[in-house]
C-alpha cells in the first residue's frame, strides 16, 4: 500500500500548485518605490510612488518557476534515473527562486532600479524601497518546493511506472500460451487421423 506522503497524484499535485504559487507572486507587487521630489515631475502622471512587479524586480523567478512546474509534471511519467534527474532540476530551480527574491529582500532600492530608470529616465537615482510580503512568500513556496522535489526519489519507489514498451513485453508474454499451432502439431495430427484416430 503507498503511503499517503508517496502517493503520485498528490506530489505532482502539491509541486505544481507551489509552482503556480511562486510563478503567482511575480505578478504582485513586490516593491514599492517612493520617488524624490525632483524625479515625480519626471515620471509619467507626476505619481510620488511606484509599484514594481515581482516579474521585473526578480525576472529569473518567473522563469524558474515554469522550470520547477514542468519538472514536477513530468515527474509523473518518468522512469527511475529520469526521477533523479527531475529532483535537481527542480531543486536547482527551486534554490535559484529562494536566492533571487532573497536578494530583493536584501536589497530592494537595488533591484528596482532597472524600473525606477525606466519611469524617469534616471539610473543609479536615490529613492525610498520597501519590500512587501510578496517575495516573502516566494522564499516560503520555493522552499516548500525544493522540500518536495527531494520527495520524488523516495516516493518513486511506490509508483508503478509501466511504459508502452513494458505493456507491449507483457502483451507479447501473455498471448505466448495463445500462440497458434505448430507444423509438427499438425503434423502429428494427420498421422493420427490416417490412422483413423480422432486428433481432437
Amino acid at each position: 500500500m503507498t503511503p499517503a506522503w508517496a502517493r503520485k497524484s498528490s506530489l505532482v499535485l502539491l509541486i505544481a500548485v507551489l509552482a503556480l504559487a511562486v510563478f503567482g507572486t511575480t505578478t504582485q507587487t513586490w516593491i514599492n518605490i517612493t520617488l524624490d521630489p525632483e524625479q515625480v515631475g519626471q515620471t509619467a502622471g507626476g505619481q510620488n510612488t511606484l509599484p514594481v512587479q515581482g516579474s521585473k524586480a526578480a525576472t529569473a523567478v518567473t522563469a524558474l518557476a515554469l522550470v520547477a512546474l514542468a519538472g514536477g509534471l513530468a515527474a509523473s511519467i518518468a522512469g527511475k534515473v529520469a526521477r533523479w534527474v527531475i529532483t535537481v532540476i527542480v531543486v536547482l530551480a527551486a534554490t535559484g527562486i529562494v536566492a533571487a527574491a532573497a536578494t530583493v529582500l536584501a536589497d530592494p532600492l537595488a533591484a528596482a532600479q532597472g524600473s525606477i530608470a525606466a519611469a524617469t529616465g534616471v539610473t543609479g537615482s536615490s529613492a525610498g524601497a520597501e519590500a512587501t510580503v510578496f517575495p516573502v512568500l516566494a522564499v516560503v513556496a520555493g522552499v516548500l518546493l525544493a522540500l518536495g522535489a527531494l520527495v520524488i526519489v523516495p516516493a518513486g519507489r511506490y509508483w508503478n511506472s509501466r511504459t508502452k514498451y513494458d505493456t507491449a513485453a507483457y502483451g507479447a508474454s501473455a498471448g505466448s500460451s495463445m500462440a497458434p499451432a505448430g507444423p509438427v502439431d499438425e503434423i502429428d495430427s494427420w498421422d493420427r487421423l490416417s490412422r483413423g484416430d480422432d486428433p481432437t
